[in-house]
């Protein structure tokens, strides 16, 4: 099943009051071969709820999304992307899809309300793969078999053990697509060397 590697970025952490201001994408086939990346900035349409602490994270600043299109019209074309980097026909499902990220509920929450907001169905299965789930348990396995391990479970920790770093001090929704797929490709590999003694 392909990948779908996803990262937002949002005004604040309250869906039903902030929202999406960048949506960031890399999708993979079953083999974790790129196929495809995407990266659109939002416009925002309650500007009162954009915060300086959300701002301090990504580094957008709310002068720069004025020219940015409106959610209504990026869902849409974030679809059509997925189905053209895939192949698939216009009218394909996209149920099939994986989605992936670093603590995803969260963006999965912040997109399922935009898609209910612009009275869109939901085009996605719920199949998630989380990276900090999944690096919870990779580790605990790998403490246990006296291999050092990071202290903490942030994006920026897991990647830092695999030998990645983000190229910049602010939260691009790409590069950080970018950087989590890096680490489930780090996972993926990982398991490929591991043996369970009976």
């Amino acid at each position: 099943m392909p990948y779908l590697v996803l990262d937002l970025e949002m005004t604040g952490p309250e869906p039903d009051y902030n929202e999406i201001i960048q949506i960031g994408a890399e999708i993979y086939n079953d083999n974790w071969e790129k196929k495809g990346e995407y990266l659109s900035n939002v416009y925002p349409e309650n500007e009162d709820a954009f915060s300086s602490h959300s701002e301090n994270i990504h580094g957008i600043l709310i002068a720069e999304l004025d020219e940015a299109p409106m959610m209504y019209d990026v869902l849409p074309e974030f679809e059509a992307w997925i189905r053209k980097s895939l192949y698939m026909k216009a009218d394909e499902p996209l149920k099939k899809i994986i989605i992936c990220g670093q603590s995803i509920i969260n963006d999965i929450n912040f997109l399922s309300y935009a898609y209910k907001k612009e009275k869109l169905p939901w085009p996605y299965s719920y199949q998630l793969l989380d990276l900090h789930s999944l690096s919870y348990f990779a580790f605990m396995i790998l403490s246990k078999n006296g291999i050092n391990t990071p202290k903490g479970l942030s994006l920026a920790k897991v990647a830092q053990y695999f030998g990645f770093e983000r190229e910049s001090e602010t939260h691009n929704a790409l590069e950080d697509a970018k950087l989590t797929a890096q680490c489930f490709k780090a996972f993926f590999e990982m398991t490929d060397k591991m043996v369970v003694e009976d």
